[in-house]
């Protein structure tokens, strides 16, 4: 019993010696040695933002979540600070969509600026990566590594002939031609009207994809289209260099000897190197803002009120609660809305959009699109001042539907369940899940759908000044790149977040002002105290499964998710 007791204080002892170097750790600024190298390793799954994962950290996992905001301020920092000569890109591998890897992209390009070296070296790269890597001074490949450039494809999966075996009847309201969210449940191919988007949408983010290598690699885009018809992957790695591709074939000693060499280190000395999460505690080389005036970013990414609200998404509630405190914050001058959603509930986004119209009464709201901004995602845009998204973010989506399950079948046929039914009123027993809706039902729910429709295309024509008759023509649920939105008026501006940026400084018309970034994030301990099973339970299924998690996670949506929504494709799907 002693020993028990003596071995338990210990133990506590331990953890919160450990709980402290943590916290301790987190808060130190890292000292940056004369030619260091900020290396960035990607090789997990980027998000817009991330709280910071104590049990990660304690784990030491490899596999991690990565926050756009942190890259690209590194970046920035590793620009601005003398003592950082180059960044080294190891292009493992990255969870992503294409308009996050162009504004990481942009920022890279920003940082060639300084006359600052960027040495890319993979394994293998993927057709992501390489895009990403495209950028560098020098990209260097693994003598034994492969190359990915075959092209885009999207490969959405259906599920009407799984529910069929189970009883179960989807029941679907919806406007739009190309509103195609609902096709996995009801089809077992795409619509003409969704393969007709597909492609459009696909080929825009790949000609942009095509252009940047170009300019980059100064590869014609032609040469390009047509390696990517040669099965790149299964090449000889000197048929990258041949092609251009690729600059050099060494092994990892032979790059970081490399490194050394651009740094001025011999042989025998080791490289001083910054990681992401040290570049995270860098003090910046400009001095602090004193005007007081403030140009706050705020952060809404995830779907609109269809996760729990310990998990990411968007929360209307809590987004209009933060939202009103802007408005009534007198130091910040302008909003910046950044937005990465395919969408959700259809009311969730009306709540949302109603605050946005009160925020921009009192200064102005940009919004900075990230991967998506479509359907409801584009609802709580539509208000804003400006508009800006990336070329390749997906945008646009305006439509809504309704989704109801009928398990008559399922419960009855399947099951032997059987019910009996005694109302008052005629529509008392509407919705139930044993039975499909009647005539006067249907009938009274598309008019629902219809009118939530209306609703949703004037709050667009009023926010971008355009008539009704004009958006229609643009809606029907279509999804558009955001090149292709700007051409449409749908979209203001091409660019990134530093852009919306410049945008709102502009139009408050300040010149010297502090970016704060909202909601504020949890420091440390309060991630430790705040930190779910849930969520940790989540994470290391995600890192098992990769991308297949993904369809997990979509069917376990379902059942937080509002029947009511205005929101992009379920799963695009898109690699």
């Amino acid at each position: 019993m002693l020993g028990i007791v003596l071995a338990g204080i210990v133990f506590t002892i331990l953890g919160i010696v450990s709980v402290a170097g943590l916290l301790a750790s987190s808060d130190t600024e890292t000292i940056v040695k004369e030619n260091s190298i900020f290396v960035l390793d990607l090789k997990g799954t980027l998000s817009e933002r991330v709280q910071e994962n104590p049990i990660q950290s304690l784990m030491g996992e490899e596999y991690q979540t990565y926050g756009l905001d942190d890259i690209l301020a590194s970046i920035q920092k590793a620009k601005d600070h003398a003592d950082i000569k180059g960044i080294y890109l190891q292009a493992s591998h990255l969870e992503t969509s294409t308009a996050s890897l162009e504004e990481i992209r942009h920022a890279l390009k920003d940082f060639k600026e300084s006359g600052k070296f960027i040495v890319a070296y993979a394994d293998q790269y993927t057709e992501d990566m390489y895009y990403l890597a495209s950028v560098a001074d020098k990209i260097i490949m693994n003598p034994q590594g492969s190359l990915s450039w075959n092209g885009l494809v999207s490969q959405p999966v259906f599920y009407k002939d799984l529910l069929k075996k189970i009883g179960i009847d989807m029941q679907i309201f919806k406007v739009g031609t190309y509103k195609s969210a609902v096709e996995p449940f009801i089809a077992t191919e795409m619509s003409d009207a969704n393969r007709e988007q597909v492609s459009a949408f696909l080929q825009s983010i790949w000609g942009r994809m095509l252009e940047d290598v170009s300019e980059s690699r100064n590869i014609p885009t032609s040469t390009l289209n047509q390696y990517a018809n040669e099965m790149m992957d299964l090449k000889p790695a000197e048929t990258y260099v041949a092609y251009k591709m690729v600059d050099t074939l060494l092994y990892k000693d032979g790059v970081l000897n490399y490194l050394k060499g651009l740094t001025g280190r011999v042989a025998d000395e080791s490289l001083r190197t910054l990681s992401l999460a040290e570049m995270k505690n860098v003090k910046r080389n400009v001095p602090l803002d004193k005007s007081g005036n403030i140009i706050a970013v705020y952060y809404a990414f995830g779907e609109i009120d269809n996760t729990p609200l310990s998990d990411e998404g968007i929360h209307s509630e809590k987004v209009i609660k933060d939202l009103r405190q802007l408005r009534e914050d007198e130091t910040i001058k302008a909003v910046v809305l950044r937005v990465n959603s395919p969408g959700g509930s259809a009311y969730g986004s009306e709540q949302i959009w109603r605050e946005v119209v009160l925020l921009k009464e009192k200064k102005p709201v940009i919004v900075s699109m990230g991967d998506y901004a479509a359907s409801g995602g584009y609802y709580i845009s539509c208000a804003a001042d400006c508009i800006v998204a990336d070329p390749t973010t997906l945008t646009g989506s305006i439509g809504i539907f309704g989704m109801f399950p009928n398990m008559e079948n399922l419960l009855t046929d399947k099951l032997g369940l059987h019910f009996d039914i005694v109302k008052t009123n005629t529509f008392a027993d509407m919705g139930n899940i044993a039975r499909p809706y009647n005539a006067s039902e249907r009938e009274a729910m598309q008019n629902y759908i219809n009118n939530g429709y209306k609703l949703f295309v004037k709050r667009c024509a009023d926010g971008r000044g355009m008539s009704t008759e004009a958006i229609e023509k643009i809606a029907e649920g279509r999804v558009w790149t955001g090149a292709t939105a700007k051409e449409l008026g749908l979209v203001d501006e091409l660019g990134g977040l530093s852009k919306a940026l410049e945008i709102a400084a502009q139009q408050a018309e300040v010149e010297a002002y502090s970016v704060i970034s909202y909601p504020n994030k949890d420091n440390l301990f309060a991630s430790i105290i705040n930190q779910s099973k849930e969520g940790y339970i989540h994470a290391q299924i995600s890192e098992m499964f990769g991308e297949y998690y993904d369809y997990a996670k979509y069917i376990q949506n379902l059942k937080n998710a509002d029947r009511i929504q205005a929101r992009m494709p379920f799963d695009l799907c898109i690699k």
